[in-house]
Formats: structure tokens, C-alpha cells, sequence
């Protein structure tokens, strides 16, 4: 309406009706009409070819949206290995909500075929890459898993990013980010988002689930998710560069024991990253210290150019001792550091590693 380039923030929560008292647009309530939603979501939808996506006010609150309307006493299988937050709602409320779950290493296609049961089974949940250790699992061959089942598949496609993979591509059903990580990328908004392949029933109980709950997030966050994605491709792109730089050089490292980098020829599932992830193996790596995990930790604080914290996908690059985060119960190696690159010279980071690494 006003020629600006830069899209406009609604933050108004109602909307006035015509004398007939019919809405004037599609707009009624802001819970979950607000227009400053659309843009996002229209774009997201767009990049996944996807037929329609949902913002919620955080990652969480997107992930656990498909599992909230399955109905009592639905079978899910989920990964072992995977983002913690997730895993450890599952562990808590799962059966509160009448879910039966079954942990499986997802990677692993014949536990995941025998984790299934027909008629049972209504979600099968992957994580690709998964947290924080980096495995992919094979999406094409996990859809005819889930479908011959009758079960929906989703995938958490959170550190691939539509830049890298478009996991309806390869038969998935619904497509989940924490859009506080890449999607926005400058670690400065919370925000998740569901992505669906086909507008049906399942579709719309998530839609109604967000209605009816409300966990959305702001006007003001939207357009800052907004403002994010709009150097999605760029920072990406960069971050990938920057992590096979990373991995190439500290693998063989004296003090690293292992480096999981899906694009390493010898992480186990290369040669599936290859066929599914598309110019680029992603922005995350981990690297595994053989000091053990004190060792670790006076790593990630001796690190001056990384920033010990917890997140990822941001243009700043960051180092975590994940297991100190998730806590005793997890299962992540405790010699592990998790390492999301940022957008900075390569060259400057690995310098940095490199000093913080004097002190094993």
C-alpha cells in the first residue's frame, strides 16, 4: 500500500467488522490472524513446497504440536539421539498424554522398521542431521517405513534448513524447525514452525491445537523472523563452508578423538548425506576431546572468538559442553562440544580452536 520494501509490523490483537458485522478481511483475532504471521509463513511454506506452515513462539512449542493431537493411546517412535528438550517432554508428559513411545537410533533403518507396528504406529519422528551427534537418517527409506505402517512421518529439519534439504521431497509428511536458529539467525527471536505436504485432517487439528492454545509468538518477532530469512541462502551457505573447513582440519587432530561432520567421507551415514543434503552438509559439527570431560569444558571457556552458549544457527559462532547442559540423565558423550559456526572467516575460528585446544 505504501511502496515500502521492507514489510510492515501489525501488532494490532483484533480486527473491526464491516455493518453487516462480517469480517472485512480474513482477519478477525490476533491469536492466530495476525498479518504479520503471513509473510513468514507463506515463505516458509514456499522454500519447503510445502502446502501451508504455522509459526509458534518457540521451537518447543512447535515440535510438540504433532504429538499433542494424536489421539489417546497413539505409538510413536522417536530417536534416541536427539534435540534433549524434545526428548525429555516425551519422557515426562508422553504417557501422561496417552502416548506410547518407543527410542530407536532412527539412522538405523532395520530398528526403525522393527520399532514400527502396523495400525498402531500413528507418528514416526526423525531428527536430520540429529543433535548433537550429527547422524542422517535416510528420509526416503523412513517414509515407506512410516507409510507402511499407516503412520505420518515428520522430520525435524532444523539443521538442514530448506537450503540444504526439502525433506517433502523424499516423502515426508511434516516438516519442523526451531526458527530461533537458522530461520531468524541472528539469535535474537524465539519462534518455531510446523510445515505440511497436504492440508488434511491431521493439518488441521495442529491448526486448531494453536487456536485454541495460543502459543504464538509476537508481531514485533515475526518480522524480525521475517528480517532473518531473507540471508537465509547467504548464511547458510557460509556456515557450511566454514563447518567442512573446520571438520577437514581438526580430523586427526592429536587431541581429537573424533570429529561428527556429516560431510566427512568417513562419518557412516556420508553417502546418505550426499543424495539428501544439496550443496552443503550443514553448519553443525561436534568434536569429541581425549581428556575427557573437565578437558572439555576449559576447552569451550579458553575458546575467545567461539562463544560458550547454548543455541545454534546464529551468524556468531558458538561452543557447548552439551552434556553439562542436558545434565546427568543424557545420554550424549561427556567428552563432546558442540560447535555451531557462524558466518565469521573460517581461518580466524579455527585459529581460535586451535589456542583453546593448548590447554588439553
Amino acid at each position: 500500500m505504501t511502496g515500502a520494501v521492507v514489510p510492515p509490523v501489525h501488532v494490532s490483537t483484533t480486527f473491526a467488522r464491516n455493518i453487516d458485522y462480517e469480517l472485512r478481511t480474513e482477519h478477525g483475532y490476533g491469536r492466530d490472524q495476525n498479518p504479520t504471521f503471513k509473510q513468514p509463513e507463506a515463505m516458509i511454506a514456499d522454500l519447503e513446497g510445502g502446502a501451508g506452515a504455522l509459526l509458534f513462539a518457540s521451537g518447543m512449542a512447535a515440535c510438540t504440536a504433532p504429538f499433542q493431537v494424536l489421539r489417546q493411546g497413539a505409538h510413536v517412535v522417536v530417536p534416541e539421539s536427539m534435540y534433549y528438550g524434545l526428548l525429555k517432554w516425551l519422557r515426562g508428559f508422553g504417557a501422561d498424554r496417552g502416548l506410547s513411545v518407543t527410542f530407536v537410533p532412527t539412522a538405523d533403518l532395520d530398528a526403525l522398521a522393527d520399532a514400527v507396528r502396523p495400525g498402531k504406529t500413528k507418528l514416526v519422528w526423525v531428527e536430520s542431521p540429529c543433535n548433537p551427534i550429527w547422524r542422517v537418517t535416510d528420509l526416503t527409506a523412513a517414509a515407506e517405513i512410516a507409510h507402511a505402517c499407516g503412520a505420518r512421518l515428520a522430520v525435524d529439519s532444523t539443521a538442514a534448513t530448506p537450503v540444504l534439504t526439502r525433506p517433502f521431497e523424499h516423502g515426508v509428511d511434516i516438516v519442523i524447525h526451531a526458527a530461533t536458529k537458522y530461520l531468524n539467525g541472528h539469535s535474537d527471536v524465539m519462534a518455531g514452525v510446523v510445515v505440511t505436504k497436504v492440508a488434511d485432517e491431521f493439518w488441521g487439528r495442529i491448526r486448531e491445537h494453536r487456536e485454541l492454545t495460543g502459543p504464538i509468538l509476537g508481531s514485533f518477532e515475526a518480522f524480525l523472523l521475517t528480517r532473518g530469512m531473507r540471508t537465509l541462502f547467504l548464511r547458510v551457505t557460509a556456515a557450511s563452508q566454514s563447518a567442512q573447513l573446520i571438520a577437514e582440519h581438526f580430523d586427526g587432530h592429536p587431541v581429537v578423538s573424533h570429529v561428527l561432520y556429516p560431510g566427512l567421507p568417513d562419518h557412516p551415514d556420508y553417502a546418505v548425506a550426499q543424495r539428501q543434503m544439496v550443496g552443503g552438509f550443514g553448519g553443525m559439527l561436534s568434536i569429541r576431546l581425549k581428556g575427557g570431560p573437565e578437558t572439555s569444558r576449559r576447552v569451550a571457556a579458553a575458546c575467545r572468538l567461539f562463544k560458550p552458549a547454548t543455541s545454534l544457527g546464529g551468524v556468531e559462532s558458538l561452543i557447548e559442553h552439551r552434556g553439562t547442559v542436558e545434565g546427568p540423565e543424557s545420554l550424549t558423550p561427556k567428552d563432546l562440544l558442540r560447535i555451531s559456526v557462524g558466518i565469521e572467516d573460517p581461518g580466524d575460528l579455527i585459529v581460535d580452536l586451535e589456542e583453546a585446544l593448548k590447554v588439553v
